[in-house]
């Protein structure tokens, strides 16, 4: 009975421990244990796991500055959900099951850190937030303000970031544990504003806490390649030197070495003969065997500081075919060549294929993508327009030769491409070797130089160039095949089948590249339409090249060249006016004889907009010529509807010698045809109509002119001038037009934006420090509103800080400036995002990615406002 007695009452304990509610020192004591060694430890020993997974899933691009945190993967995330919900469900089973612990706080903490690793940024705060409001623990308290601190960075919401780091700084007793993750944190919150300094500053004060030696080295490590940055190679050696030790990863401390020598000897040494030897005992040395290709690019930036591009060119090479580790350097090599090949040949061509190149190894969202793709926009066009002139002036000849000439050049080509493919199998081909036993072994195939047939690469190219000849290139198959399959035929019906590859299929992969005679001459022009639309192909590449050359590449002798190639095979190209004005810009910047050009505009083309800007060289231009212009197509507009003919065509002539080139040409030129039609023959209103219509770009303009002419023609003429897509304009929108444009403020003449409505843009939305603090849901409400609304687009959605007073939000890309005015219209009446004042919907923008580059300048985005709404609406 005792005994039973004694366990009645530890029962009795231990049950009425249990209570979540009675607050005693025994169920104080109950929770305390069962809370922090059971739910607690198990949830936040799941959290470092994830958190070590993540570091050690990242790799490191030792050739740029490391960042101060390692970015967290969604992958990886996304890869330890599991662990993370047990996790979840621990810290929730700690708050609830053990009220009156001491752990409560703590397992708080772990829950913010949770929906922070697992992007869940709104409820991160508010536990954060809750912990440090709640919490007597000073210490927690200190960690919950520095991940809110780092939460703050991530949002880019400097003015709470900064509200924080005041609040911390006149905080006491700070472990050395926190002030390690503060002083981190700092330097994560000056390397997003791009203050050197300030992460040199917080880093410095960082490593004095570090808690262990590999934190230590990477800290180190970043110290040195931020001082080489600034030039303070003394200091970059010291800290490369740290950085090795504390057993570092191996990469690192081969970069540490190879940065420490550069910033050391390589850089000021003049005995270059030593430097490269040192190069040549890092590349022989088996250790490095992954690391082949920075070496060798590494020696390649070192020849290019000698000034020995050819070599250079070479390294770059060599070191695009290494082995490594690291993708992301063979997209650096290809832009360094791509580099190269633009400053010092300007060769174009190569450039954009450099360029190609460096995507594929570059990841999309890479700041360096982007700047790639803004740079290639128009090479691509450049390359497009160069090789469709190249291929369809040489169909252009062939066409004009007999079919046996035809013939014969096909013939040679494929004789031509047989011999590169042999020449190409011998280059590959390993010498043989003349030992009697290696011969012996003819059947073993282990000579690769073998006399045995199919040992031997240069043997099996030729033989299956000569097969083809005599047969075709045609399925390898047995002849009890071929039965089988002639019998299955004759009995059964086709069924269809997936293609095969040419290993699969039998066909010879040697001569997968060789084109039949056949395919040859059935790529050569032969009837009058396709003739046509070879010429039409041409005259339009060339015109555009010239242009491209001009204003974008800046190249004014391949310009006029291209140009005058145009004029002279094309004599009567509706492209002429334009040409002859462009000759004439051309030829005057290269001191030529530009005067010739204004002759022929006059003389043939009097009524042209580029003949009165030839005529008055010193008109206004930019958007104030555009306002003005605006005002005397208006008054001119209201003068032809009142009847007053003559003063309409005065005034429109008048306008257009003051600003010959503005947006407002075309409409000018049209009411001047207008007026044409009331005070001449119909016939020179039908002449200056038909010019116009071929001659003019803007769709709505010229379906109004084609409406005009119509009553004109016959029903043959009118079945020529439909044209493929109808757009009905009423003629009074012109008007309407004008008064509201009048309607904008007034432009300085002198704005730095270009009109461009073919090329990439962007929208954006414009934002002031506290705009964005409140507008927190915004980037989820746009992606939301994408998915709604434009689910196959592709749209990105980004933020970034255009100044210290201004962030923007960016949606990318429109493929020219009706795509994003689409959108913008749809933005303006559908969008909405709470904490978003209306007055940020009205101010946002679309704009091409060439003036962004300006606008990122410049920085004044009342300036770019003041063009959008002139331009645009």
């Amino acid at each position: 009975m005792k005994r039973f007695s004694g366990l009645a009452v530890v029962v009795l304990i231990v049950v009425g421990a249990c209570s979540s509610e009675r607050n005693t020192f025994t169920n104080r004591t109950f929770h305390n244990l069962t809370s922090h060694f059971n739910a607690y430890y198990l949830s936040d020993t799941k959290i470092k796991e994830v958190e070590n997974q993540v570091r050690a899933n990242y790799k490191e691009d030792y050739t740029q500055v490391l960042p101060v945190f390692i970015p967290i993967d969604s992958a990886t995330i996304k890869q330890n959900k599991e662990k993370l919900d047990s996790a979840r469900e621990l810290s929730s089973k700690a708050i609830d099951w053990h009220r009156i612990s001491k752990w409560v706080d703590d397992s708080y903490y772990l829950l913010g850190k949770i929906d922070y690793l697992q992007g869940q940024q709104d409820d991160a705060l508010n536990a954060f937030k809750y912990v440090n409001s709640t919490s007597k623990d000073k210490e927690l308290r200190h960690r919950a303000l520095i991940t809110l601190l780092r939460l703050y960075v991530d949002r880019r919401e400097y003015e709470n970031a900064n509200f924080t780091i005041d609040y911390l700084s006149k905080e006491t007793e700070i472990s050395d544990e926190n002030r390690f993750a503060l002083f981190k944190t700092l330097a994560y919150y000056y390397e997003t504003r791009a203050d050197q300094n300030g992460v040199i500053g917080a880093l410095d004060r960082a490593v004095g806490y570090a808690p262990d030696k590999k934190e230590e080295s990477r800290i180190h490590f970043i110290l040195a390649q931020r001082y080489q940055k600034e030039g303070l190679d003394a200091l970059a050696y010291d800290y490369y030197r740290k950085s090795l030790d504390g057993n570092p990863p191996y990469e690192r401390s081969f970069f540490a070495t190879l940065y420490a020598q550069q910033v050391a000897e390589l850089n000021a040494s003049k005995d270059l003969k030593k430097v490269r030897n040192y190069y040549d005992e890092l590349y022989k040395d088996p250790k490095n065997k992954d690391l082949k290709d920075v070496v060798v690019y590494e020696r390649a930036l070192f020849e290019e500081k000698q000034g020995d591009i050819p070599l250079t060119l070479d390294l770059l090479h060599s070191a695009a075919k290494e082995p490594g580790s690291n993708p992301r350097l063979k997209g650096y090599i290809y832009q360094k060549l791509a580099e190269i090949n633009l400053g010092e040949f300007k060769d174009f061509r190569a450039t954009k294929y450099y360029l190609d190149s460096a995507l594929t190894f570059i990841k999309e969202d890479d700041p360096a993508a982007l700047e790639i793709l803004e740079q290639k926009a128009t090479l691509d066009q450049y390359v497009f327009h160069v090789e469709r002139i190249q291929l369809n002036d040489s169909l252009s000849i062939i066409a004009s030769l007999s079919p046996e000439e035809q013939t014969a050049i096909a013939q040679d080509y494929i004789e031509k491409e047989e011999e590169r493919l042999v020449a190409e199998a011998r280059a590959k081909e390993t010498p043989k070797n003349s030992n009697i036993f290696n011969n012996l072994l003819a059947f073993s195939g282990k000579d690769a130089g073998s006399s045995f047939y199919f040992d031997n690469g240069v043997a099996l190219q030729q033989g299956a160039i000569e097969f083809n000849r005599v047969w075709g290139n045609r399925p390898l198959q047995d002849n009890w095949r071929r039965r089988a399959a002639t019998f299955q035929t004759s009995t059964q019906p086709q069924i269809p089948t997936p293609e095969l590859d040419s290993a699969s299929s039998g066909e010879n992969p040697i001569l997968a590249n060789l084109p039949s005679l056949e395919s040859l001459l059935g790529k050569i022009p032969n009837t009058p339409e396709q003739i046509e639309q070879l010429n039409s192909e041409l005259e339009k590449s060339y015109f555009e090249l010239g242009k491209l050359l001009y204003f974008d590449l800046k190249e004014i002798e391949p310009s006029i060249a291209n140009l005058e190639t145009l004029i002279q095979k094309y004599p009567n190209t509706i492209r002429k006016p334009e040409a002859y004005y462009l000759l004439y810009l051309g030829q005057k910047d290269s001191g030529g004889n530009f005067q010739q050009y204004a002759g022929r505009l006059n003389r043939e083309f009097p009524e042209s907009q580029y003949t009165y800007s030839v005529n008055n060289p010193d008109a206004a231009s930019g958007n104030l010529a555009a306002l003005e212009s605006s005002k005397g197509y208006e008054q001119a507009y209201n003068a032809y509807y009142a009847g007053d003919y003559q003063r309409a065509r005065d005034l429109v002539k008048a306008t257009l010698e003051d600003y010959p080139l503005t947006r407002n040409t075309e409409k000018l030129l049209l009411l001047d045809i207008m007026v044409t039609g009331k005070l001449e023959s119909r016939d020179r209103f039908k002449t200056r109509l038909e010019t116009y219509i071929n001659n003019t770009k803007d769709p709505a303009l010229v379906s109004l002119a084609r409406n005009m002419l119509r009553p004109m023609l016959s029903s043959e003429e009118l079945a020529a001038l439909e044209p493929k897509e109808k757009i009905e304009v009423d003629s009074t929108q012109l008007a309407a037009d004008a008064a509201a444009e009048n309607a904008g403020k007034e432009i300085p003449a002198d704005s730095p934006y270009k009109l461009n409505e073919s090329q990439t843009h962007i929208f954006v939305i414009a934002l002031s420090r506290s705009e964005a603090e409140a507008a927190t849901g915004l980037l989820g409400d746009l992606e939301n509103f994408h998915a709604a609304n434009y689910p196959n687009a592709r749209l990105r959605t980004g933020n970034m800080n255009m100044s210290s007073e201004n962030a923007i939000y960016i949606i990318s890309p429109f493929a020219n400036a009706e795509k994003a005015n689409e959108y913008y219209q749809k933005f303006a009446a559908d969008f909405e995002s709470e904490g978003l004042p209306e007055n940020i919907k009205s101010n946002a923008f679309f704009i091409s990615i060439e003036n962004f580059q300006t606008l990122n300048k410049s920085k004044n985005l009342e300036e770019y406002r003041t063009f959008f709404r002139t331009v645009y609406q």
